[in-house]
C-alpha cells in the first residue's frame, strides 16, 4: 500500500467515528435515522480499522506526519501492533454496546446526545492510542472526559449527577498533573514527539526534573486506569450510568490510561532506569488486593463489577512492573482478554436487571430455570475473570504469573493466585445469588430478554470462547507486540522516515 493509502488508513479510526458523531448531532430528533447512521459508522470503524491491523502486521511500524510539518514539529500519529490491536478491539467493543443499546437505551438517552457523545468518545479512545505526541494524548484525554462525562449523565438522576462529579474532579486532578509531567518533560529536552523523545532522552544527564515527570506521569495515568490508592472514583461512578455506558467505560477507559503508562514506560522512560520499579510492583498488589475486597463485600452486581475492573487492572500492571518481553507480552494478552470480558459481564448486569427487575443479587433469584440461555451466556465471562480453565482468563493470568516467577518476583505472583480465588468467589456469589437460589417475592418467571441483548453478550462470549479454545494466535500477536514496544528503533524510524513503512526503509 502506498503513502496515501496508509495516511488514510491511519486517518479512518478518527474520521469515521467523527463523522458520524457529526451525522448523528444533525439527526438528533430523529432516532431511527441516528440508529442507521450508528450502524454504519460502527461497520465501518470495525472494517478500517482490521485493515489497519492487518497493513502493520504485513508492513511493520506505520506513522504519518499532518500540517505540512516534518517531524517532530508536524502532528504525528503513528501506529504499531499494540496500538492496531486496541484500535480493533474498541471497534468491536463499540458495536456490541451499540447492538444491545437497540434494547436497552432509552428515547430519552437518545435524543439527549447519546450516539454524538458515543461516537466523540471514540474518537478520544482511537485519537490516544494513534497519537504519537505527548501533548496530544493530553488532548485526546480531554476529549474523552468532556464525552464521558456528558454520557454518564444523560439519565440526569441525582446518583448521576453525583459519579459525574467524582469522576470529574479525579481526573481533572490527573490532567493537572499530566501537564506538570509534560512542562517538566518539555523544559528538559524541548520537544513532545514520543519519537523524537526516544531519540533524545537516552543521551539526556539524568535530572531531578525527569525523576518527577516520570513519577507524575505514573500517578496521572494510575487515577486514569485505576490505580491503588486512586481508584475509589471508579466504583462510585461508573455504576450510575445506564449499563451500555457502563460496559464501554469498563472496557475501555481504564485501559486508554494503562497503554498510556506503557507507551510512555517503553517508548520514553524505563521502568528500572527512573527508578520506580519497585513503586510500580506495590501499586500492582495493592490495586489487585483492595479492588477484590471491595468486590467481596458488595451485592449491587454493578458494584462488584466495578471493584473487578480495580482488581484486574492490578493483574496488567504486573506487567510494567516486570517490564521484561514476557511480562509485556503478558499484559497485552491480559488487555484484550480484559476488555471483552469485562464489557460482556457489564451487558449481563443489564440482562440480569431486565430479567430480574433489580441489581441487588439477593433481591432476584430463578434465573438458571427462568432464563437458562443467560445463565450459560454469563457463566463464560464470569470463569474466564475467575481464571477458570480453559477459558481465557486461564491464558491470561498463567502467562502474567509465569512473568512474576521467572523474574523472581513470587510475591506478585502468590498475591495474584490468591486474588484469584477471591475473584471466584465473587463470581460465585452472582451465581448463587442471582441464578442458583429461588427468586425471593411471588413472582417465579423472570422476564424475557431482547434479543438484541442476548445478541451482543453472545457475540462477546464467542469472541471469549475462541481465544480460550485456540489462545496461540493471540499469543503470537501479543508477543510481536512486545517486541515491538521493546526496540523503539522501528518506531522512531517509521516517525523520522521518508516513507510510512518500516519494511520500506529497512536495509
Amino acid at each position: 500500500m502506498g503513502d496515501h493509502g496508509a495516511a488514510t488508513l491511519l486517518l479512518l479510526p478518527l474520521l469515521i467515528p467523527l463523522a458520524a458523531a457529526a451525522f448523528t448531532a444533525i439527526l438528533w430528533r430523529h432516532r431511527r435515522a441516528q440508529s442507521l447512521v450508528a450502524a454504519a459508522g460502527l461497520a465501518a470503524m470495525t472494517g478500517a480499522s482490521l485493515l489497519l491491523l492487518r497493513l502493520v502486521l504485513d508492513g511493520g511500524v506505520q506513522a504519518k506526519q499532518f500540517g505540512s510539518w516534518a517531524a517532530p514539529f508536524g502532528v504525528s500519529l503513528v501506529v504499531d501492533p499494540f496500538s492496531a490491536g486496541m484500535v480493533v478491539v474498541t471497534a468491536v467493543l463499540a458495536l456490541a454496546a451499540a447492538v444491545f443499546g437497540m434494547a436497552d437505551l432509552k428515547r430519552r438517552e437518545i435524543r439527549s446526545g447519546f450516539f454524538p457523545l458515543f461516537f466523540g468518545l471514540l474518537v478520544g479512545v482511537d485519537g490516544a492510542f494513534l497519537t504519537g505526541d505527548i501533548f496530544n494524548l493530553y488532548v485526546w484525554f480531554e476529549v474523552m472526559l468532556i464525552t464521558a462525562l456528558g454520557l454518564i449523565t444523560l439519565g440526569r438522576t441525582r446518583a448521576q449527577l453525583d459519579g459525574a462529579l467524582r469522576y470529574a474532579v479525579l481526573n481533572l486532578f490527573s490532567t493537572i498533573l499530566f501537564l506538570m509531567a509534560i512542562a517538566l518533560l518539555y523544559g528538559v529536552t524541548g520537544t513532545l514527539n514520543m519519537a523524537d523523545l526516544a531519540r533524545v532522552l537516552p543521551e539526556t544527564e539524568p535530572s531531578a526534573a525527569l525523576t518527577v515527570s516520570a513519577l507524575l506521569f505514573l500517578i496521572g495515568f494510575g487515577i486514569k486506569a485505576g490505580f491503588f490508592p486512586l481508584f475509589f472514583w471508579l466504583p462510585a461512578s461508573y455504576h450510575t450510568a445506564s449499563i451500555v455506558v457502563s460496559a464501554v467505560f469498563a472496557g475501555l477507559l481504564t485501559k486508554v490510561g494503562l497503554y498510556a503508562a506503557f507507551r510512555v514506560f517503553t517508548l520514553i522512560f524505563e521502568v528500572e532506569g527512573s527508578g520506580i520499579r519497585t513503586m510500580v510492583a506495590w501499586l500492582a498488589a495493592g490495586t489487585m488486593l483492595f479492588g477484590v475486597f471491595g468486590a467481596a463485600t458488595q451485592y449491587d452486581v454493578r458494584r462488584i463489577l466495578s471493584f473487578h475492573i480495580v482488581s484486574q487492572i492490578g493483574y496488567i500492571m504486573l506487567g510494567l512492573a516486570i517490564s521484561t518481553e514476557a511480562a509485556m507480552a503478558a499484559a497485552i494478552f491480559y488487555i484484550v482478554h480484559h476488555i471483552i470480558v469485562k464489557a460482556n459481564l457489564f451487558l449481563l448486569a443489564g440482562a440480569i436487571y431486565r430479567a430480574s427487575g433489580t441489581y441487588d443479587v439477593r433481591r432476584a433469584g430463578g434465573l438458571m430455570r427462568g432464563a437458562p440461555w443467560l445463565a450459560v451466556l454469563f457463566l463464560i465471562p464470569a470463569l474466564s475473570l475467575a481464571g477458570i480453565p480453559p477459558f481465557s482468563g486461564f491464558w491470561a493470568k498463567f502467562l502474567v504469573i509465569d512473568a512474576t516467577f521467572r523474574d523472581d518476583a513470587a510475591w506478585l505472583g502468590a498475591i495474584a493466585l490468591f486474588v484469584g480465588l477471591l475473584t471466584l468467589f465473587s463470581m460465585s456469589k452472582i451465581w448463587i445469588e442471582a441464578f442458583w437460589k429461588a427468586p425471593p417475592g411471588p413472582r417465579t418467571t423472570p422476564r424475557a430478554v431482547p434479543r438484541p441483548m442476548l445478541l451482543a453478550i453472545g457475540g462477546l462470549a464467542a469472541i471469549t470462547l475462541t481465544i480460550s479454545l485456540a489462545p496461540e494466535p493471540l499469543i503470537a500477536f501479543a508477543d510481536g507486540a512486545a517486541r515491538s514496544m521493546a526496540d523503539p528503533a522501528p518506531y522512531i524510524a517509521a516517525v523520522f522516515g521518508e516513507t510510512t513503512s518500516v519494511a520500506e526503509i529497512a536495509p
